[in-house]
């Protein structure tokens, strides 16, 4: 992964953290958990995946339309953990 992408990831969890810490609907929770007699500690763990966007032809395999139990991103998915299905998988339940 290059140094651009590092920093755009940097960057996101800098928001992610920027955006809960000035969230009014969370300061307001957190004085009533105070008034109780509770100190909070707030922990967030964000997991940010990233899935290289390949070549022309598996962009267009993403797209096509699936029936089926399984949508494009539940294969895109799969396919990222090596999980292949057969076409009867694919199919839907009678």
């Amino acid at each position: 992964m290059n140094q651009k992408v590092k920093n755009l990831i940097q960057k996101l969890g800098e928001a992610i953290h920027e955006t809960v810490s000035e969230s009014e609907d969370i300061a307001v929770v957190v004085k009533d958990i105070r008034e109780q007699g509770f100190d909070v500690l707030l922990m967030l763990e964000a997991t940010i995946g990233l899935n290289e966007v390949d070549t022309e032809e598996e962009a267009e395999e993403a797209t096509e339309e699936i029936e089926g139990p399984f949508t494009s991103s539940d294969l895109t998915f799969l396919k990222s953990l090596r999980i292949s299905l057969s076409d009867d998988d694919l199919s839907p339940e009678a």
